[in-house]
């Protein structure tokens, strides 16, 4: 996060008030949101807490008049809002929930559309990050090297127990996600970490003739 004064830093590291994750549902919001630019300010907001556009351009390597644009846009869509007064004229802008949820799985086929697009670009940034991550983790102290890898199993699981696996794991994740929006939470050793967890079959359902 980018050197404030401790005034500045009281308004705008207040948490997060909102219950949790943001249901999308709706496939204009989803095609708002399926842009690079919009899903890297998401994502750095998340990292950094509450920036200006001018910080978070210098961070994104994008321009603050096109950093003030799509923030502009985002919060149209309620997924960024004003954090505050920062020092001088500037306007810093902070995230409105902690996450997002959404699903291809709908009966709108419009919905299903924008949700396949918009999760294609989150999946293709996400394992740019991990790519780069094992490119440069020779970088990063050795018990973060040794703490940090991919995990790979097949299970034979039914419908009901493979939700299951699901809700336990999302458990796991619920008991952390106030760090990422109450700096007071966090350990002093603490760093972001992005857990990525796919569950799918392997081949479809045999059926009986």
């Amino acid at each position: 996060m980018p050197e404030t004064d401790d005034t500045t830093l009281t308004t705008l590291e207040k948490p997060l008030a909102d219950a949790g994750p943001r249901e999308l549902t709706d496939p204009k919001t989803l095609r708002a949101l399926t842009h690079p630019v919009r899903l890297a300010l998401l994502e750095v907001l998340t990292l950094e807490g509450p920036l200006t556009a001018t910080a978070a351009g210098e961070l994104i390597g994008e321009s603050s008049t096109t950093c003030s644009f799509h923030f502009r846009q985002l919060a149209k869509y309620g997924f960024v809002e004003e954090a505050g007064n920062g020092p001088g004229r500037q306007r810093p802008w902070k995230l409105a929930h902690s996450g997002m949820r959404f699903s291809d799985v709908s009966e709108d086929p419009e919905m299903s559309i924008a949700a396949k697009s918009l999760e294609r670009m989150m999946l293709d940034r996400a394992f740019d990050r991990q790519k780069n991550f094992y490119d440069t983790r020779s970088s990063y102290p050795k018990e973060w090297q040794e703490s940090s890898g991919a995990y790979e199993s097949i299970l034979r699981l039914t419908v009901d127990e493979l939700k299951e696996v699901e809700q336990e794991f999302t458990a796991i994740f619920d008991r952390f996600r106030g760090r990422l929006t109450d700096p007071s939470q966090r350990p002093a050793d603490s760093l972001p970490v992005e857990v990525l967890l796919f569950a799918f079959p392997m081949r479809l359902p045999e059926t009986s003739s």
